[in-house]
């Protein structure tokens, strides 16, 4: 049988410890003590309290009081130090802490325990003595995953562990369920994504993984907020897809009795607000493409999307840099970041090169040479006919160069037929002002120089428009946006950055289900 953390138990010891931990859910209830909590006043973090480890004091016994070194580190013995120093007695701070009991050591009238908040794990020392006879016997009742409150002094143990010694404790909630073996852990990914908070709480980084996160996060707005870009909320719902070729999911809203579809993008509404006289205008949020699930893709994930009027591709791409150099900045300052085995530099500037160089550099023919380009696709296995040349062009791109593109690296000026919403190079229109970034062969932004001419974009819209199947999230011209740029749009740098992705790279996680708290699963 699995127990409930996944983990292969004989059945008849998952019973015994279900019926053990609820017999002493009931012991405390007999204490008098509500099991499930109250409120805790004036409680400190973990970490915070970790912090005051130099207001832990020696006073000897002439009476003077000497500051303690870092016995963390493990340069300095306590034993030896508080030999070297005379009989005395340590002086700390009261603290109150509340957490998870992750180890609990008992031995006779002495109880170790460590738990662990979203700030830190802290070691905690009970004695029948110091806590008295009900505060012990409620220990007692103690098993690992419960959550505590203690109050106590901040001191060292006699090996030199930053230790709270208890003076009252408090009980805050009872877990009931098995935690996962210390040893063997919650490993299978399945379970991991659909049991998250057992993953978050029992698992080492993983609660790390998701503030960093955050971090990540808060710096992009603090960055885009500092530069004068106003936030916004578009709408989730849309009458047509568009912004992006992707398959949309479908819904219906029955008062109105019509189709509605879940965003694929937020481009298209964003321009729009930059037609109404905001400038600069982000939307951090949530988009939905009905499409395939493995450790790059999920259904349900974060975009970013910027759009800075009177600016261009160029713009974006230093804003890009930006945003990420400032949210290593936020996390830890570290440039060398490890992905896999990988090690990425991520010291501006990143790399600039053209789309056209890196095809011939790694494709091994000029891109140019449609009937070259042609023979390669086939040779790799791609069905050439009726395709644009264009489009064959690109599926070679993206078998042949991106998985080589370890980066930082932007690619520049794609061809201008596979990018409807972007402006041409005055020089050369068949080439677009856009980029994309690429870090470890993955695709992180997308950005352009954004085509403001009405004209020219319905005339596209039509072109691309033509022989596509009608569920295609392209296949429906979205007449509103053409009519709003006939208002006049400004010109304008748009970027659009996968959040889920950046957070991957520079987290070092491998897989985006590992970076999204709740990611699509199969039914149980």
């Amino acid at each position: 049988m699995a127990s409930p953390d996944g983990q292969d138990q004989p059945e008849e010891n998952v019973s015994d410890l279900l019926v053990a931990r609820r017999n002493k859910l009931r012991r405390i209830e007999e204490q008098g003590i509500d099991p499930w909590g109250s409120r805790f006043d004036d409680r400190l973090f973990i970490g915070d309290v970790r912090d005051r480890a130099d207001e832990v004091r020696f006073q000897q016994a002439s009476g003077d009081t000497l500051a303690m070194p870092d016995f963390d580190s493990g340069d300095v013995d306590y034993r030896q130090w508080k030999a070297d120093n005379g009989p005395g007695q340590e002086i700390g701070p009261t603290v109150r802490v509340a957490g998870r009991i992750m180890l609990s050591r008992p031995t006779g009238k002495l109880i170790f325990l460590n738990i662990r908040d979203w700030t830190g794990s802290i070691q905690i020392f009970i004695g029948k003595k110091q806590v008295g006879e009900t505060d012990f016997e409620l220990a007692k009742q103690f098993d690992l995953g419960d959550l505590v409150g203690v109050d106590g002094r901040l001191g060292r143990t006699n090996t030199g562990e930053l230790t709270v010694f208890a003076e009252k404790l408090h009980f805050h909630a009872k877990m009931l369920d098995i935690p996962p073996d210390k040893h063997a852990g919650l490993n299978d990914p399945d379970r991991k994504q659909r049991m998250r908070y057992a993953d978050l709480a029992f698992n080492d980084g993983v609660l790390d993984t998701f503030l960093d996160r955050t971090k990540i996060v808060k710096s992009i707005r603090r960055t885009l907020d500092d530069d004068r870009f106003c936030e916004v909320e578009g709408p989730t719902l849309h009458s047509i897809a568009g912004g992006a070729a992707a398959r949309p999911f479908m819904t219906h809203h029955n008062a109105l009795d019509m189709p509605l579809f879940m965003r694929i993008a937020l481009e298209l509404h964003l321009k729009r607000l930059m037609v109404g006289g905001i400038e600069r205008v982000y939307e951090l949020g949530r988009v939905y493409r009905n499409e395939g699930i493995s450790v790059r893709h999920n259904p349900e994930f974060t975009m970013l999307e910027a759009y800075q009027a009177y600016g261009d591709y160029d713009t974006m791409m230093d804003l890009t840099e930006r945003l990420i150099c400032n949210a290593i900045e936020a996390l830890d300052g570290q440039y060398q970041r490890p992905f896999g085995d990988k090690i990425v530099e991520y010291t501006p500037p990143f790399q600039r090169r053209t789309y056209a160089e890196l095809f011939q550099e790694h494709a091994g023919v000029d891109p140019a040479d449609e009937q070259a380009v042609a023979e390669l696709a086939r040779s790799i296995g791609f069905d050439t006919e009726g395709k644009h040349p264009d489009v064959i062009k690109n599926e070679v791109f993206e078998e042949k160069v991106e998985d080589a593109l370890q980066g930082p690296i932007f690619v520049l000026d794609y061809p201008a037929s596979i990018c409807p919403l972007t402006k041409r190079k005055a020089d050369a229109p068949e080439v677009a002002e856009r980029f994309e970034l690429f870090i470890c062969g993955m695709e992180l932004a997308n950005a352009y120089t954004e085509l403001n001419d009405p004209d020219l974009q319905e005339e596209l819209f039509k072109t691309q428009l033509a022989g596509m199947d009608e569920e295609d999230s392209m296949a429906h011209m979205d007449h509103d946006f053409v009519r709003a740029l006939r208002h006049a749009m400004p010109p304008a740098g748009g970027l659009g950055v996968g959040i889920d992705r950046l957070v991957m790279l520079l987290t070092g996680q491998k897989s985006i289900r590992d970076v999204i708290l709740f990611p699509a699963l199969r039914p149980e």
